[in-house]
């Protein structure tokens, strides 16, 4: 008796073959209606599993590692792994986060979406394949599609989706006293406003499509925060805005360097900002460094990480000296201090560029 299936999505489709091997085991003799029977329920239950396989969400199995990253073993509907790894492990609204991804085939390309974001992935030293991705702070707390498009070393292009959980998070809110002239702007004070605002999507509006960061991200300065990103400010009893940055306390002509490798696409006094250094890292993310005292770069510049950028001060809208830092990716404000803790592994494309 030949026996086989097809996976299928309801009852009526099964083939014909298999409904035929039904029929055929009524009229055999009895020692061999009790085999065939057999045969018939372990049929039945291939054939079950099977039309889960195919037709069910695509199934996962996760686990969270000592380093806090989460990996999912993901298997397709045509059975081939895929793995993928998400450092933070809990992924909240406003986080960057890392997202690592092994296929179950070597591949010449690796890109996707996740949030209406467009991603591509550099390929690890390793099988696997890297990008820096983020949540905006105004994402609502649950599961997004990750949705990935491959081309493998042979030519064929194959897809993969996974939803990745984002949950809410919780941060904290300030009152804060300033001159009214930063909550009440004159007319002459409007118009300056309104051209810095400009300037900086003028600059937003350039960023490289190469990435051009390097391994993990370092530190501006060495010092201790005095404001942590997503605080909702408070100025002079009305909310104004959501802190988008993480602000360090220094005194006045303190060294800032860079976080990482990048062009410079900006550097001059803005009304709110003061004297600013906007960073380009390639891909859509930016590092902005505000209300220095000193500009020490040109826009232009082509900085390593670590590299001197500027003093700090206490130009723009601030309560005294200090250095907001804020990341932007894509269009939006991104927490620097879960940027800064990533521990980001070697990519072909990052060990070529230190090369």
């Amino acid at each position: 008796m030949l026996v086989e299936f097809h996976a299928s999505g309801n009852a009526s489709s099964v083939p014909d073959k298999i409904r035929s091997e039904q029929i055929i085991a009524s009229d055999v003799q009895p020692g061999a209606r009790l085999l065939s029977m057999e045969l018939n329920r372990i049929l039945s239950v291939c054939l079950a599993v099977a039309v889960a396989v195919e037709f069910a969400p695509i199934g996962a199995v996760a686990g969270t590692a000592a380093d806090g990253t989460v990996a999912t073993q993901v298997t397709s509907k045509r059975g081939a792994p895929w793995s993928v790894q998400t450092t933070p492990a809990r992924v909240v609204n406003g986080t960057p986060l890392l997202l690592l991804v092994t296929p179950p085939a070597a591949l010449k390309s690796l890109s996707g979406t996740w949030l209406g974001h467009d991603l591509v992935f550099d390929r690890t030293t390793g099988k696997s394949w890297l990008v820096l991705a983020g949540v905006s702070l105004e994402t609502k707390p649950g599961s997004y599609p990750l949705k990935v498009d491959a081309v493998t070393t042979a030519g064929k292009q194959i897809h993969f989706a996974q939803n990745l959980r984002v949950s809410l998070a919780k941060y904290p809110m300030v009152q804060l006293t300033v001159s009214k002239q930063f909550t009440a702007p004159s007319p002459e004070q409007q118009e300056k406003i309104k051209a810095d605002q400009a300037v900086k999507q003028e600059a937003f509006s350039h960023v490289s499509p190469e990435r051009e960061w390097t391994s993990s991200f370092a530190p501006p300065v060495s010092a201790e925060i005095s404001d942590v990103f997503g605080t909702r400010r408070i100025f002079n009893g009305v909310t104004k805005s959501v802190h988008q940055g993480l602000d360090y306390r220094v005194p006045s002509s303190t060294l800032v360097v860079a976080v990482n490798r990048g062009t410079v696409i900006l550097a001059r006094p803005l009304y709110f900002e003061g004297n600013c250094v906007v960073i380009d890292h390639g891909q859509g993310l930016l590092s902005l460094y505000l209300h220095l005292s000193e500009l020490k770069v040109k826009e232009g510049d082509l900085v390593e990480r670590g590299a001197l950028i500027g003093l700090s001060g206490a130009t723009g809208r601030a309560t005294g000296p200090h250095l907001h830092l804020a990341v932007r990716w894509q269009g939006v404000y991104l927490n620097p201090a879960v940027l800064l803790r990533l521990q980001v592994p070697d990519t072909e494309s990052s060990s070529a560029r230190t090369q």
